[in-house]
């Protein structure tokens, strides 16, 4: 939550207006230029959007014109927002996540692929059978994403963002929570720091690419079986690459980084 890395950038630009000069006191202005940043602007690592205030002056809108639209972007699960803290990219954390991640603190990253190995392959099954065309658009939409950039960081929020939406897709509220969960490790430095381990094989990027593909391509064929074989597959290389590397001292040379992978 579905976290994207760089800092904000181009939000305090001007943007031109192509509407009337009467565009900022208009709220579906306001929600059609929200949902084009959005979909360009990076944002901070923590997937935060600047202020109502900071929003408004970008627009030229009005802050009552933003705050409506916000909450038409919340209603649709793109935002949630925290009084005091802000308001984020996409949906809000469930509570009971907050409260369980941390169980983590004490486990290790075979424990926890072990785990995604167990759930994660039921969710891509469960999403072959109720993913939406449209599910299954934003799937490949956020597959090209991680391969859009070289940054390592980058291409791990995606890779995140693109399992929790095969994870919501399923349905199913409580598999979800519990994806959740373990998904929170992602932020864990001592958990980047074997990540970033791993990340320097060779020639993993294109694998990475195929097995993302096969995992969409099975849900949208409706094939729960092969859709939680893809996904199995896709996690058992993953455990691999992280057995094979935190087993061994890596030389400082390591690969470009076009050739990196996501966790």
């Amino acid at each position: 939550m579905n976290r994207l890395t760089e800092p904000i950038v181009n939000w305090c630009e001007p943007l031109d207006q192509k509407s009337d000069p009467k565009a900022g006191e208009n709220s579906n202005y306001a929600l059609e230029r929200l949902r084009e940043l959005l979909r360009v602007t990076t944002l901070s690592a923590d997937g935060k959007l600047p202020t109502e205030r900071t929003l408004s002056e970008r627009l030229g809108v009005g802050r009552r014109e933003i705050r409506r639209a916000l909450e038409v972007l919340e209603a649709e699960g793109l935002i949630w927002r925290k009084q005091g803290a802000g308001t984020f990219l996409g949906q809000r954390p469930d509570s009971w996540s907050d409260h369980a991640a941390s169980l983590v603190s004490g486990t290790n990253f075979m424990e926890i692929m072990e785990v995604r190995l167990r759930i994660e392959p039921q969710l891509a099954q469960l999403a072959a059978l109720r993913a939406k065309d449209s599910d299954i658009d934003r799937m490949r939409d956020l597959r090209d994403k991680i391969y859009e950039r070289t940054d390592a960081d980058w291409r791990e929020l995606w890779d995140g963002s693109l399992h929790r939406l095969i994870a919501q897709t399923a349905g199913n509220q409580l598999f979800l929570s519990l994806f959740d969960v373990i998904n929170r490790v992602r932020q864990d430095p001592v958990w980047q720091s074997v990540r970033e381990r791993a990340r320097r094989q060779n020639k993993t990027l294109n694998e990475s690419r195929v097995q993302h593909t096969d995992i969409i391509e099975a849900i949208a064929s409706r094939d729960p079986a092969r859709a939680g074989e893809a996904m199995r597959n896709h996690l058992l290389t993953l455990q691999e690459r992280l057995i094979r590397q935190t087993s061994m001292d890596l030389p400082d040379q390591s690969t470009s980084t076009e050739e990196t992978d996501t966790l």
